[in-house]
């Protein structure tokens, strides 16, 4: 019966060309329950001044948002999705047209991966380790777009990333005869 399923999804979609796949993140950030900002990545070339009215902005709305609320807000000429974990809301800018439910599918891949690294992150880990947080992101998205979508992959870069990192530190520790 799957192998039929499969089959079937493999006729009915264009997997060549799979452009129901495609999300185009233009900014994302992470912020918590008290509206600080704890990341921010931006795929969108703006002004810090600009950027710094913008979280202000979003940060707002969202957190003046009821929780039972829908956790896609059109603003301006983009669409925002959110979804809060613990305390902390992601928050991803795509286009307006973009696929609101893939978004929120990278989202829950990024936090995935988070707690695969962190086992269970939690705020603090993103506060003093965010040079992490930053790597696992751009590990996964790079230039607003969803580039590995194996969180087996986007692990074993990641510990492969710690171990090199881990090989230098021993290496310049070691006395020089």
């Amino acid at each position: 019966r799957n192998l039929h399923l499969f089959f079937f999804l493999e006729k009915s979609f264009c997997w060549d060309n799979p452009s129901w796949l495609y999300v185009e993140i233009h900014f994302i950030l992470l912020f918590s329950r008290q509206g600080k900002l704890r990341l921010q990545k931006w795929y969108t070339t703006l002004p810090d001044k600009e950027k710094k009215k913008i979280i202000r902005e979003i940060v707002q709305i969202i957190l003046s948002r009821n929780q039972k609320t829908s956790s896609f807000v059109d603003w301006k000429d983009l669409k925002l999705v959110y979804k809060r974990y613990a305390s902390l809301y992601f928050c991803c800018a795509i286009e307006d047209q973009d696929n609101e439910l893939l978004t929120l599918e990278v989202v829950h891949r990024y936090v995935e991966l988070l707690d695969r690294y962190f086992g269970n992150v939690c705020e603090l880990d993103i506060i003093f380790n965010f040079e992490k947080a930053y790597f696992i992101l751009d590990e996964f998205i790079i230039g607003g777009e969803v580039q590995e979508t194996s969180k087996r992959s986007a692990v074993k870069a990641i510990e492969d990333s710690d171990m090199l990192q881990e090989t230098v530190e021993e290496y310049m520790n070691k006395p020089a005869f």
